[in-house]
């Protein structure tokens, strides 16, 4: 059984190794041909060689294509650390290329897509922004623009997120000080949403704990002006009931 899965293995890696010396072989803009052909079916790895064997040849005026072909093909297969580096490279190499801005405004995207949840590290969020924004500075009558900006909203919520979870992870470790100082600075921008909502009630619960009844009163009473049908506004309402 070894000796055949052994054959089988060998077999695989030789006939890989023929294909990859007859796409070598092929002219480039045969090579273009079956890469595009392959790429409108979806068929995005099969084409990667072919895109990839154009990208090599750097003298060739179909480069530029194949290298934003290649990126592309990555990306629809939701590997994005690798679209990443295909766009960049685009980037680096092809400054005037028709198709550059389509790549500064990718790159963002594959951070965006690269990201953590918010209870993690947001690097690569905040890497998101500093494209999405250089997209912007770089080409501000892009069609793409307003998705740019759009996702820029998209990490801007997500960093809030993140500190509304490090708020709440020093909440539950009692360290007050540092749980209000994070859902402080998510009160102050005035937005209304649920992580507003939540570390208006956290606080009001706080001060509550304190025994501080005058920011209690403060802050249990945004939340319940902001959001007035919400159950932590009637929860609050209804201890407040009870210490008056």
């Amino acid at each position: 059984m070894k000796r055949i899965l052994s054959l089988i293995i060998i077999l695989v890696i030789l006939l890989g190794c023929s294909k990859n010396k007859m796409i070598k072989k092929m002219p480039v803009a045969k090579k273009m041909e079956k890469g595009n052909e392959l790429f409108e079916k979806g068929k995005y790895n099969k084409a990667i060689p072919y895109f990839s064997e154009v990208v090599f040849e750097r003298n060739s005026i179909h480069t530029p294509t194949a290298q934003m072909k290649l990126a592309d093909c990555y990306f629809n297969q939701h590997k994005y650390t690798e679209a990443r580096f295909e766009y960049e490279e685009l980037i680096r190499l092809f400054a005037d290329n028709k198709n550059i801005g389509r790549a500064y405004f990718q790159v963002g995207v594959c951070y965006f897509e690269e990201s953590l949840s918010a209870h993690y590290t947001q690097v690569e969020t905040r890497n998101a922004i500093r494209s999405f924004e250089t997209f912007l500075e770089k080409f501000p009558f892009n069609p793409l623009k307003n998705e740019a900006l759009d996702y820029i909203q998209k990490c801007q919520y997500k960093l809030l997120e993140k500190k509304y979870y490090n708020g709440l992870a020093y909440y539950k470790m009692y360290d007050y000080n540092a749980a209000l100082m994070y859902f402080d600075e998510i009160i102050d921008l005035g937005n209304i949403n649920e992580i507003d909502r939540l570390s208006l009630y956290y606080s009001t619960n706080i001060f509550i704990e304190r025994n501080d009844l005058e920011n209690a009163k403060k802050y249990g009473q945004k939340l319940i002006t902001r959001y007035p049908l919400s159950k932590e506004a009637e929860k609050i309402s209804a201890i407040f009931a009870k210490l008056d």
